[in-house]
């Protein structure tokens, strides 16, 4: 396994990455992200693809959340084909990094719904703490970076 991250550009952006129909009520697709990494512009946002050697298998997006001095790790999905490999924990962690580095905030929030707890055990494994906060259905968890 060799997991990669690039930003999205005009020549990987129409990849048909998509999730197991049982996740569409929990996790954004292509189009969705691309939108919000959009919509977060000014926010610095980074919409990156996730791939395995030359292969495209996600997509992740993270942008500053300046009222919160925190990044806010917004989207990450693996296609359904590629699922359950490790390569969502992997980008995670170079995403993570990428946010170390990069030095802004020493905070990352995120929010995953209500039920997905392959995303809860995920972000657990990362070192994410719950805070106790909730906006309606999605439920809000944060790690130190520093």
């Amino acid at each position: 396994m060799a997991v990669r991250l690039e930003e999205i550009d005009p020549e990987n952006w129409r990849l048909g990455l998509k999730v197991l129909e049982a996740q569409k009520n929990y996790v954004s697709d292509s189009a969705e992200l691309l939108a919000r990494a959009y919509a977060y512009r000014k926010s610095r946002s980074n919409a990156l693809v996730i791939y395995n050697d030359d292969i495209p298998v996600g997509m992740a997006l993270y942008y500053d959340l300046d009222e919160m001095n925190a990044y806010d790790f917004s989207q990450l999905f693996i296609d359904e084909r590629y699922q359950r490999k490790g390569f969502g924990i992997e980008a995670a962690r170079q995403i993570l990094e990428r946010m170390e580095r990069d030095g802004k905030f020493d905070k990352v929030v995120l929010c995953y719904i209500d039920g997905n707890e392959a995303a809860k055990n995920l972000y657990e494994k990362l070192g994410f703490k719950l805070t106790g906060e909730c906006d309606e259905d999605e439920i809000v968890m944060e790690k130190r970076l520093r």
